[in-house]
């Protein structure tokens, strides 16, 4: 029973992670955008959501701001990469860097606590798990219908035609440094909505909460891809995004459940990534030498054919 109860909860919070990683799989995967914002915004939608619940706002509205100032930070990450040239991945650290000291400035300190303050949770009827669960997956797939929606289209086509091929979408008289900041402002708007999420759910708003969040992203993007494939139409990728996260979230908490130290997270996380990237190495090796036994028998069945 206690281990029921652990991977419940390892899945309802894999669900309220998700949401962060369909904001990763946006920038890593349809623009091809290595953003290390994601760091920094989501620790400042929860910051953000913890304060706004904190002082007496409606949950969902604080959510709602969360949302906003995710896509602030994305704006921001975009104007230094678009406009004042600074490559991609400094640009994500810049912003991340100048994040934390804003997170600070937001919470007023370190943390905010939400003990006995309420959250969009609390507003569900049922146990904690379930409620998370449920919220989560309710959340989770408005976000997967929005997306849908939005990445079907002019805009959005043009944002994934920006990732796979920049130079030819600006021949056709895209302005590709919108597309790479509107696609950035979508993606930290998701980080940061999901941080808000979090900070809700575990009852306070931290400036360090953010700290190894895009790890986490890839390693459950990762997952998701390797065990789903990148096959069927755009749904499905993002689905198999979300079951990702849920796996991933199922195997820190399974690992938790036989005694490993908390401590010891990030070097799982870490491993956890460095096997889901080699199984696509270790599956294409094998069918070749199989191809290669195939033509070495075949092979000799036509020498001993042309013998006889």
């Amino acid at each position: 029973m206690s281990f029921l109860l652990t991977m419940g909860n390892a899945a309802a919070q894999g669900v309220l992670w998700s949401i962060m990683t369909l904001g990763v799989y946006l920038t890593f995967r349809l623009l091809n955008f290595a953003d290390m914002t994601v760091d920094g915004s989501f620790a400042t939608g929860g910051a953000v959501a913890a304060v706004a619940v904190n002082g007496g706002m409606n949950p969902l509205l604080a959510l709602l701001l969360s949302l906003l100032a995710g896509i602030a930070c994305g704006a921001v990450t975009g104007f230094l990469n678009t406009k004042l040239k600074i490559p991609a991945l400094l640009a994500g650290i810049l912003t991340m860097i100048a994040l934390y000291s804003i997170n600070i400035r937001i919470l007023g300190g370190p943390n905010v606590s939400l003990v006995n303050v309420r959250t969009v949770f609390s507003a569900v009827p049922g146990s904690p798990m379930g409620s998370t669960f449920l919220v989560g997956a309710l959340t989770a797939a408005l976000m997967v219908a929005l997306m849908y929606w939005f990445f079907g289209t002019e805009v959005g086509s043009s944002i994934r035609a920006t990732g796979d091929n920049e130079y030819m979408v600006r021949a056709f008289g895209v302005n590709t440094n919108t597309m790479v900041m509107i696609g950035l402002m979508i993606s930290n708007g998701l980080v940061a909505l999901s941080g808000g999420l979090i900070a809700e759910n575990q009852g306070y708003g931290d400036a360090n909460m953010g700290i190894g969040t895009i790890v986490i992203g890839l390693a459950s993007l990762i997952i998701g891809e390797v065990l789903f494939g990148n096959r069927f139409n755009f749904v499905y990728k993002l689905c198999s995004v979300i079951v990702g996260s849920i796996l991933y979230r199922m195997i820190i908490g399974f690992v938790l459940f036989l005694g490993l130290e908390s401590s010891d997270l990030k070097l799982l996380t870490a491993i956890v990534v460095a096997v889901a990237l080699s199984v696509p190495v270790i599956v294409k090796k094998f069918p070749g030498k199989a191809a290669a036994v195939n033509t070495v028998e075949k092979s000799e069945d036509a020498g001993a054919d042309a013998s006889k």
